[in-house]
């Protein structure tokens, strides 16, 4: 029951993210107080998330083909879950370097297409 709820908010949170995103990208170049629309990452922060998109996609990629993840949190530190021993924290955590990954990648792609405004 306990997993089913954090996928359930998972989903969530990330549907809430989308609307957002596509709230920013239907405002404009301005918004209401007819100031120029923010991106949710500036510059400095666009190459920072970028760096950490990357990485989280490369680990992603890593645990696909190796079949096993390390533990994302500081319960767990250290602890590595395989496919054949731990299949459900496998997938959690194979879940979750997902989800972080298209939300970051949904950022810069909001980002980008505010900045590329005629």
């Amino acid at each position: 029951m306990l997993t089913a709820l954090y996928y359930a908010l998972m989903i969530l949170v990330g549907y809430f993210w989308y609307r957002y995103g596509q709230k920013l990208l239907r405002q404009g170049v301005r918004d209401e107080n007819d100031e120029f629309t923010k991106p949710p990452i500036g510059p400095i922060g666009f190459v920072v998330v970028a760096i950490i998109t990357c990485y989280l996609a490369f680990a992603a990629l890593r645990a696909v083909v190796t079949r096993e993840i390390p533990c994302v949190g500081k319960g767990c530190a250290g602890q590595i879950y395989t496919l054949a021993e731990h299949s459900g924290q496998y997938w959690g955590n194979l879940f979750f370097v997902a989800w972080m990954v298209l939300a970051l990648a949904y950022a810069m792609y909001v980002t980008v297409r505010i900045w590329t405004r005629p």
